[in-house]
């Protein structure tokens, strides 16, 4: 049964603690040197406003001991590698679709560095293209997405943390679909106010976004599952944020839209979070019977054994 009085918590908690943190850069907009400066401090605080609601909630409402949101599980190790090759699958695919559907061009000269660079006050002391971009590569398939891992685990410990497991008595496949549609609307004023992810579509765009966070989320939610671990989800969605994006990087910027083309969570990235689903289907990794088992033995036996790697037993990939 459906814990509606924490639920409606949970949502309030974190809505009202990142929308206002979301809005709040409208004060400077104006401001051209501290408008992005202000922008990416206060979005990176309000990926908290989940994680957050999940303590609060946890431990006022519900009642439960923090160790209910298994903090200190990691769960198998091998899904860890799995939740760091999405992110470049996912660029892959994003890429391949967007110049299959012919929604952007593939730009083999990176114009976008290129107008980037020519921006920087000291160009002519950089390193060539090339080099940058091979260094921007190491470090985002490498450092950043542990970097990016406290931020998301702030999304990751609410939504799949808490929310996820909140929803699963509705039945497994609404508890993704809905916790995924809750997770894009909060980006809402995001994307409304300042264009995130999709600047042409201020409304449109967070349709866009949460088709984009329902497949996603599946991703990111079947982690949480097989882990039963918010940092697996959390580990894969530092990856998306440093890798998935650098699709970008080869499509000529020139009338490309994000929503069509080039951006992961736009309709290419759909194609490409589609096709890796579908190969998870196929060898059977959403077995709902198996997964509502170990998620009930879980939360109904929480031992010391949750902090071994393999203390239970999944399906492996």
């Amino acid at each position: 049964m459906l814990d509606k009085k924490s639920l409606t918590w949970f949502l309030l908690i974190a809505f009202g603690i990142s929308w206002p943190l979301f809005i709040a850069p409208m004060a400077v907009k104006n401001n051209r040197m501290l408008y992005p400066i202000v922008m990416v401090t206060l979005f990176t605080l309000a990926m908290w406003g989940p994680g957050i609601a999940a303590i609060l909630v946890t431990r006022l409402v519900t009642k439960k001991p923090l160790s209910s949101l298994r903090l200190k599980r990691l769960g198998p190790r091998h899904y860890y590698f799995w939740a760091w090759l999405f992110a470049p699958l996912m660029a892959a695919f994003t890429l391949g679709a967007t110049i299959l559907l012919g929604t952007g061009v593939f730009d083999p000269n990176f114009t976008s560095i290129r107008q980037a660079m020519a921006q920087t006050p000291q160009a002519e002391g950089l390193p060539s293209i090339e080099t940058i971009l091979m260094i921007q590569a190491i470090f985002a398939l490498t450092l950043a997405p542990l970097i990016n891992l406290l931020p998301a685990l702030g999304e990751e410990l609410g939504w799949r943390g808490f929310l996820l497991p909140q929803l699963l008595p509705l039945g497994q496949w609404k508890a993704l679909l809905l916790s995924g549609a809750i997770w894009g609307l909060w980006h809402a004023p995001a994307i409304i106010l300042h264009g995130h992810n999709f600047p042409s579509h201020p409304y449109l765009g967070v349709l866009v976004m949460m088709v984009g966070c329902i497949l996603l989320g599946i991703l990111f939610g079947w982690l949480y599952l097989k882990t039963q671990s918010p940092w697996a989800p959390a580990f894969a969605h530092g990856a998306f944020n440093a890798i998935a994006p650098a699709s970008l990087v080869f499509l000529r910027p020139e009338g490309l839209d994000t929503a069509l083309g080039g951006n992961p969570l736009g309709v290419a990235g759909w194609v490409g979070m589609a096709a890796i689903l579908l190969v998870l289907l196929v060898l059977r990794q959403f077995d709902e019977s198996t997964l509502s088992r170990q998620h009930n033995h879980l939360a109904h036996n929480c031992t010391p054994a949750d902090n071994v790697p393999n203390a239970t037993k999944l399906t492996n990939l």
